[in-house]
């Protein structure tokens, strides 16, 4: 066990009031995966360029807690997250909810490297990782939800990922400030939009989860 002093005691306390704040029971099983996966990501960062972000403490706030702000907003079982990069939110998400399986799509050969490496030394179970091209990715079978972090803009987002929506499916963009000019993209004129705000804790800043689904078609 870390000292409360170290590093490690500072990042574990900050994750475990984060989590509080965001109303998840954080299980010490959960925290430890979660910080060994913060491990992971500096160690590799270093070479591989992962994130812009170089602080592990800064990395709690930014990366950990902001993934997991959008925990209670999650119905489906089975969830794509596009353009998953270092993992984010896939992995936190897939560590904080063991009963739902999570896909991770990149094209990136390095950063899926590093995701079967988190999956492996993880040992994630419910986590699966893709490299491909999400235009091209096929729905077999299709997805309950289709994540994005900084992914693209909305009407992309929706319009390269509604082919691997299952019926009933939808979309989920998480952004910063209100996307206000965004909302209005050809692409999402047959869809519904609803935009919820986020807080992530320790953050002053905006965060906000965009729900796109398909409008059923009038007959």
């Amino acid at each position: 066990m870390s000292s409360v002093s170290s590093p490690e005691g500072r990042h574990a306390r900050t994750l475990q009031r984060g989590c509080q704040d965001l109303g998840l029971d954080l299980a010490p099983a959960q925290r430890d995966a979660l910080l060994h996966y913060l491990a992971l990501l500096e160690r590799w960062n270093r070479s591989y360029n992962l994130t812009a972000v170089r602080d592990p403490q800064e990395m709690v706030t930014r990366h950990l807690l902001d993934s997991l702000a959008v925990s209670p907003h999650l119905q489906g079982a089975r969830i794509l997250d596009v353009g998953s990069g270092a993992g984010l939110p896939g992995v936190p998400l897939a560590i904080m909810h063991p009963g739902r399986e999570f896909h991770l799509l990149d094209s990136n050969g390095k950063r899926t490297r590093f995701l079967f490496q988190v999956k492996t030394a993880l040992r994630l179970a419910n986590m699966v990782v893709h490299q491909a091209r999400v235009e091209t990715f096929p729905a077999d079978p299709p997805y309950d939800e289709v994540l994005s972090r900084a992914f693209a803009s909305l009407g992309d987002m929706y319009r390269d990922c509604r082919h691997l929506l299952a019926p009933g499916g939808r979309c989920l963009a998480m952004k910063g400030t209100y996307p206000a000019g965004e909302l209005n993209a050809s692409a999402l004129q047959a869809a519904r939009v609803t935009v919820h705000p986020l807080q992530v804790p320790g953050l002053d800043e905006h965060r906000h989860l965009v729900d796109i689904r398909p409008q059923a078609s009038r007959r």
